[in-house]
């Protein structure tokens, strides 16, 4: 991890007693800073005033889109499915931007669709609900920043590594380059980020957007880190590190 980030954003349980963790009715999960609820506080904080300081900006809402769920298992490998992993990573990378002092929501904390809630689209078409529920939440919120996790298949289990993908917007493509950044770390490649044109998120989100391929399940090597939680805890300490990266850039 980054030396600088570790210095000036404390991982710990302490870290998190400042925020207010809020289960809406929607079934996203919010986190807060600033909450009275903290029983205890770490021993050398980041204040608000600072965490602005640090990163040249005011106000933030970071949504994590965890890709997939319920009846939507997205791509497999045996008995893995795409949407329980999403789910994994997600979970542990709002918990890090969280302790980062970010206001951060995360679009689903369980094993279901968003279009089981959908109230931004009337249609029968599960899929359409699904697409304008993730993107109802990013509007609403409002989010300055989404970042939607999913999983890359290919037919070759010797095609591996990370890809973010980007909308063809400067924004969009400084968050992608700083992610893909970290994450070629972790994997120890050189990939590059590339546009992702047909993907609606990217199209119809006004938020800066990306979408984090994280790895191929039908990898064995991407497999070790995708599927165990050390490996998950690398991916979302990666796309956190990129994010930050992303945010002192603009």
């Amino acid at each position: 991890m980054n030396n600088w980030r570790k210095q000036h954003f404390p991982r710990s349980a302490a870290a998190l007693c400042g925020f207010r963790i809020t289960l809406t009715t929607l079934g996203l999960l919010i986190l807060f800073m600033g909450s009275s609820l903290a029983s205890a506080t770490p021993e050398k904080p980041v204040m608000k005033d600072d965490r602005q300081h640090l990163l040249g900006h005011g106000h933030r809402m970071i949504l994590i889109d965890a890709g997939h769920g319920g009846i939507d298992g997205g791509t497999s490998y045996g008995n893995i499915l795409e949407k329980d992993i999403t789910l994994d990573i997600s979970r542990r990378l709002f918990l890090l931007l969280g302790s980062d002092g970010f206001d951060v929501a995360l679009n689903r904390n369980g094993d279901y669709a968003p279009s089981d809630e959908n109230r931004w689209l009337r249609s029968k078409s599960r899929h359409l609900r699904d697409l304008a529920q993730r993107k109802g939440l990013a509007e609403t919120l409002p989010a300055t920043v989404v970042i939607s996790i999913h999983i890359n298949w290919a037919p070759s289990p010797t095609k591996h590594g990370p890809l973010v993908l980007y909308r063809q917007e400067g924004r969009s493509f400084i968050l992608a380059k700083t992610i893909q950044h970290q994450l070629n770390n972790l994997y120890d490649v050189e990939a590059h980020p590339r546009p992702g044109k047909p993907f609606y998120l990217l199209n119809k989100i006004t938020a800066t957007t990306v979408i984090v391929e994280a790895g191929f399940v039908s990898s064995p090597t991407d497999r070790a880190k995708l599927c165990t939680p050390k490996g998950q805890q690398q991916i979302a300490e990666a796309i956190a590190d990129g994010i930050v990266a992303y945010l002192m850039e603009v």
